[in-house]
């Protein structure tokens, strides 16, 4: 069972990579930072799926318009500047 979490772990590590913080510590700022690394994951993945050809142009742009929107309200959500 152990090594199945292990498992788990780097395949999350893997598909789900995470950069480490390095910028003025404030809880808005870090909590923002993920935000951002998700959507930036995110886009990734629709780009990868418009390029082979699983997604259509309008949906892959819908798609990402759909991220950033939520994107934009985290952040005034966070009333960063």
């Amino acid at each position: 069972m152990k090594e199945h979490t292990q498992l788990l772990s780097e395949l999350s590590d893997f598909l789900y990579p995470r950069s480490p913080y390095h910028g003025e510590f404030d809880p808005e700022y870090v909590l923002f930072n993920a935000h951002l690394q998700d959507f930036s994951q995110r886009v990734n993945y629709i780009c990868g799926l418009q390029t082979g050809g699983k997604l259509s142009c309008e949906e892959a742009y819908k798609q990402i318009r759909f991220l950033w929107k939520q994107l934009k309200n985290t952040k005034n959500n966070l009333h960063i500047l």
